[in-house]
């Protein structure tokens, strides 16, 4: 039986973007099949791996993987901790949390009755020093908020951040000087006040004695994460250091709600299951009519212009409006709230939002990690996170960059 990949899926596997698949399809290159209810393009799976096998060999990592064991003892200090997304993944590649702040209550309780042995460091980063691990540390890592500052003068120096929560990953690095820095952030920091906040960021790093690699946006499909859930990574190497980082390289395969939900490949039995949100009736009543992968066009259209109100009238495809999420396809980006009307996450057979487990197995959490406080506040935690897998696999790329550097210090030692 052939298998269909959606418009989404396909864009994610070969690395074209939606505007250049849909130019093929009208141009005969790659033609797609339309969905009969939904009119959806679809392709088949085997033609498209047939037609890009050439570059899905070069970009896939199936075989070999990007694990790499550290050398030595590698630490981290994280900085926006959250409920520990990024930091179990870099734990799971064989990195050594040493230090976590985060100011949110519920988020360091979480932390802790995962993690007893971790220090957590619970308040405002502005009111911590963090000068005692000066030189001790490899790693500084830490998903800041995206805030603009101003530009006193033409150098967009330390001084024209300070006040917002980059000034504090920034002043962090400078006090502890590890070897790389981490800082990740959603794929609207690439655009942020046209470009200015974040050509700001790698000026201040520049400033305080760190070259900032290339910005890449990693795209969690392609890290074993079955979300579609895009984050920016911005690296700083100090500069004394000659070694290069490179990006953990992509793998091929995307996996699925399914793989997230069921025993399979990424977990080894069923969700557990929890307590979650619901829809109120009106809501409900609604989502009733929607298909799996659908959304709000696939209503009829007396209750779209009902259910959409004004938003009927304005154009655009408001995909997340009304949309219940299909088995076969990587979930939409969480949120903090899984009701929300203009994000929508409908469960594919059940009229109702995630539960908080199938939220964290969406995330790629451990079953057994726990999240602590109310339900909403849970929700929030996991909807903020990094997704845990995405973290392990830039834990291995940091991890090959502290290997090569410790090698050639090492050598240069023997000499």
């Amino acid at each position: 039986m052939n298998k269909y990949l959606t418009l989404s899926e396909t864009a994610e596997l070969t690395g074209k973007s939606k505007g250049t698949l849909r130019r093929w399809d009208r141009e005969g290159k790659l033609p797609a099949h339309r969905e009969p209810i939904s009119n959806y393009r679809l392709y088949n799976q085997e033609q498209v791996e047939l037609l890009f096998g050439d570059f899905l060999g070069e970009s896939g990592q199936e075989a070999k993987g990007n694990a790499v064991e550290a050398e030595h003892e590698y630490t981290v200090v994280e900085l926006f901790a959250g409920a520990g997304g990024l930091a179990v993944g870099l734990e799971r590649s064989g990195l050594k949390c040493v230090a976590l702040n985060e100011v949110d209550t519920s988020a360091c309780q979480t932390l802790r009755n995962n993690r007893p042995h971790w220090t957590v460091l619970e308040g405002d980063v502005r009111n911590f020093d963090f000068s005692q691990y000066h030189n001790n540390v490899d790693v500084v890592t830490g998903g800041f908020p995206c805030q603009a500052f101003s530009y006193a003068g033409k150098k967009l120096g330390l001084a024209d951040a300070r006040g917002t929560l980059f000034y504090e990953f920034a002043r962090v690095v400078q006090q502890v000087q590890p070897r790389i820095c981490i800082g990740e952030n959603v794929r609207g920091l690439l655009s942020h006040d046209n470009g200015k906040t974040l050509q700001g960021m790698i000026s201040i790093l520049n400033e305080i004695g760190y070259r900032v690699m290339p910005v890449q946006v990693l795209k969690s499909t392609q890290y074993n994460v079955p979300q579609k859930r895009d984050r920016l990574i911005v690296v700083g190497i100090r500069k004394d250091i000659a070694v290069n980082y490179e990006y953990p390289k992509p793998y091929k395969k995307i996996y699925t709600l399914q793989d997230a939900l069921k025993k399979g490949e990424l977990f080894d039995c069923d969700v557990p299951v929890s307590g979650g949100a619901t829809y109120p009736e009106s809501k409900k009543s609604v989502l009733d009519l929607i298909p799996p992968k659908g959304y709000w066009r696939d209503l009829p259209l007396d209750i779209q212009k009902k259910f959409m109100g004004k938003s009927f009238y304005l154009g655009g495809g408001k995909t997340g409006m009304a949309r219940r999420i299909g088995w076969d396809e990587p979930c939409l980006t969480l949120t903090c709230s899984p009701a929300q009307k203009q994000t929508e996450r409908c469960h594919p057979e059940e009229t109702r939002p995630f539960t908080v487990r199938e939220y964290a197995r969406i995330q790629t959490f451990p079953d057994s990690w726990q999240f602590h406080g109310s339900m909403a506040q849970q929700y929030k935690q996991i909807g903020n996170a990094v997704p845990v897998n995405l973290g392990t696999e830039i834990g291995y790329s940091i991890i090959a960059f502290l290997n090569s550097y410790y090698s050639v210090l090492q050598k240069g030692v023997q000499r």
